[in-house]
């Protein structure tokens, strides 16, 4: 008989919508309720991880998690910074104090399938050599997300990021090979090289025995980094039944300092893990 699983969860926010976030939580919410019905989960925490600073945002969040957090048995923490660690170093807070099987790495504008949780666990449980698992993602108009890559080249990150629409048309071939899009969104697969940091399912010992996220990425590259390093420790995963919706955007549209600690990340990957040009 398969037994119960434990799940500690971290989002990280820094000046959140309430009205995404808030979809978030009731999404989770769902899907932690419906786990527990199927019998896959018992244990479950959640911690939101709070990079602002302010006072005020603090406040409202506490009161956002009071008013909508109603899943029973499951106590939710809200854990503040004296100053932004950046994404990594904010989940590292609630990776590193878990004691649960599974810990789920989420960001705030993620919205969960009601039976995410119970196929992710129920996945876990039957390949035991998966230390990561990744989702199915759908964009917020339904359309596929290509989320999982090929080990980046420079030249393919510049283009996907910053090139117009012209120019991508042109390179349409070199960015699909790095998105695989080739690939059978319908069938399982245990070799995917490079997941996405906005649902990463981990066990949570080899989470812990890699450090978490590495200190030396603010934002941008940590979840590439961190695929790098749990790859030496399991397969990272993908199955189509476990399904999200996300609402994430790129660093281009975000404006000139996310533009620059995108690069500034880069650099750092490709530093570390080694450079690809083209």
């Amino acid at each position: 008989m398969t037994r119960l699983a434990s799940l500690s969860i971290s989002i990280v926010t820094y000046r959140q919508e309430e009205g995404p976030l808030r979809e978030c939580l009731d999404s989770l919410g769902s899907a932690i309720e419906y786990a527990r019905q199927q019998g896959s989960i018992r244990d479950c925490a959640l911690a939101i991880v709070d990079n602002s600073t302010d006072t005020r945002i603090q406040e409202e969040l506490g009161r956002l998690l009071d008013a909508d957090w109603h899943v029973t048995g499951t106590v939710p923490q809200l854990l503040t910074t004296q100053h932004n660690l950046g994404y990594g170093k904010a989940h590292n807070l609630a990776i590193a104090g878990s004691s649960m099987d599974y810990h789920l790495i989420l960001n705030p504008d993620v919205v969960l399938d009601r039976e995410a949780l119970h196929h992710a666990v129920r996945f876990m449980q039957a390949y035991e050599q998966t230390a990561l698992l990744t989702p199915n993602v759908r964009n917020a108009e339904g359309k596929q997300e290509y989320l999982n890559k090929n080990y980046p080249d420079l030249t393919s990150l510049l283009l996907r990021g910053f090139a117009p629409a012209f120019i991508k048309r042109h390179f349409a071939a070199r960015i699909s090979r790095y998105e695989l899009r080739d690939t059978d969104r319908a069938q399982d697969r245990h070799d995917i090289l490079l997941a996405s940091g906005c649902f990463m399912f981990c066990k949570t010992t080899i989470l812990q025995q890699i450090g978490g996220f590495a200190d030396s990425y603010f934002l941008y590259f940590e979840d590439y980094d961190l695929s790098m390093r749990i790859r030496e420790y399991g397969e990272i995963a993908y199955t189509p039944d476990v399904r999200i919706i996300h609402y994430g955007g790129n660093a281009a549209k975000k404006g000139s300092r996310h533009i620059f600690l995108f690069l500034r990340s880069a650099l750092t990957f490709f530093n570390q893990h080694g450079w690809k040009l083209w």
